[in-house]
């Protein structure tokens, strides 16, 4: 089977992908129906990025960062580990906000093309935080 000769973190980055598709799918829907209906560019960056970003904590926490989860964790780590999510995804927006502000109003490219390039550059970082940081893989002891 292919996935057993990939490295965990490569098989991983793969699943994070193939869940990013569809958070990226739905981020843009809302963002071109928003943007589409008169809203602003940012408020409209605002409202996809969120509607994508729960997506992603629950597909994400389900499936991609699945094999890393300890069973029998507190209620607390799971709360821990939302309000982390939360917060890489606020730092995420903030990047996301200026470099949308940068490509589209600055350079003057169409909206649509510049959350592209906002999407392939917030994408690395989302990865990278979220297997590092907001599903890393935790140990316990029998006294946690």
């Amino acid at each position: 089977m292919l996935v057993k000769w990939l490295h965990p973190s490569l098989f991983q980055f793969i699943k994070f992908n193939m869940v990013g598709v569809l958070n990226t799918t739905v981020d843009f829907a809302v963002f071109a129906a928003l943007t589409g209906w008169g809203i602003g560019n940012g408020t409209a960056q605002i409202l996809s990025y969120s509607v994508g970003t729960v997506n992603s904590f629950l597909m994400n926490k389900g499936y991609t960062f699945k094999d890393r989860e300890v069973t029998g964790r507190m209620k607390l780590f799971e709360v821990k580990q939302f309000l982390r999510f939360v917060v890489l995804n606020l730092i995420v927006l903030t990047v996301s906000l200026v470099l949308l502000t940068l490509m589209a109003s600055h350079a003057g490219l169409h909206a649509l093309i510049a959350k592209l390039g906002v999407t392939c550059i917030t994408l690395i970082l989302n990865f990278y935080g979220s297997r590092k940081w907001v599903f890393r893989e935790r140990r316990y002891s029998p006294g946690d």
